[in-house]
């Protein structure tokens, strides 16, 4: 019986941790991801061990290179959290643009606001649900959503609202979950192609996967043209 016992108490332990750690409190609905974000907010950037090298390197460089041809982009961040892309943005010398960073929880907003008060003509901060954005049709020049996802209510509904605030000819560049760590998220993380199908759906093109971290893919699309047609979809 105290085997037993100490096995179920081993594995209580267990869910709460993945329900509260491991997972961020997905599963236990919308608020209880905000409530962990705020409460995180101070250690956020401490805890994802964020180094700035590395996101101009493998975030912000290449999508400037694919913005190379507009003048003065419009970009936005979905699930921005303290304004990590943004300030990334920032800090390349050639992006002459405009970031709007979106987020839900207030806490990671207001660290937001401080990390980026120097840029602050041109960066804008919305406190607003990713599945409402509250933009006119085609009002961005790329749209990204880094390490957010798989922790947001409604991903596909989220995927339709940053299609549709896309201009077309404009980017898209979000993260997947893989390896190991997406196993921790059943039901949320997209397995296989079917993140990549699904952005198809939505009439996306060139849908392509870079390697990026252990447990992230990077995954980059991009809205045709008026008459393109995807003769040749990428794998």
């Amino acid at each position: 019986m105290i085997w037993i016992a100490l096995f179920l108490l081993l594995l209580a332990v267990f869910v709460v941790y993945w329900l509260l750690v491991l997972s961020e409190g997905v599963y236990l609905g919308r608020r209880a991801v905000i409530a962990l974000y705020d409460w995180g907010a101070a250690s956020y950037d401490n805890i994802k061990q964020v180094q700035p090298q590395d996101d101009a390197t493998y975030l912000t460089r290449p999508l400037l290179a694919l913005l190379h041809d507009v003048k003065a982009p419009r970009v936005l961040d979905v699930a921005t959290g303290t304004a990590r892309l943004p300030l990334s943005l920032m800090r390349q010398l050639d992006f002459r643009g405009h970031v709007v960073g979106l987020d839900l929880a207030a806490h990671m907003l207001a660290i937001a606001r401080r990390k980026t008060r120097s840029h602050r003509r041109r960066v804008g901060l919305v406190r607003q649900d990713a599945t409402a954005l509250p933009f006119p049709d085609a009002s961005f020049d790329a749209v990204t959503c880094i390490e957010a996802l798989e922790f947001l209510p409604h991903p596909l509904a989220t995927l339709a609202e940053m299609n549709r605030v896309l201009r077309e000819g404009a980017h898209l560049l979000i993260s997947k979950r893989v390896g190991i760590d997406a196993l921790f998220f059943p039901g949320r993380a997209f397995r296989g192609q079917a993140l990549h199908e699904q952005l198809r759906t939505l009439g996306l093109v060139e849908v392509q996967t870079r390697r990026w971290q252990a447990h992230y893919d990077l995954i980059g699309a991009t809205k045709p043209t008026h008459g393109h047609e995807n003769i040749h979809p990428s794998p």
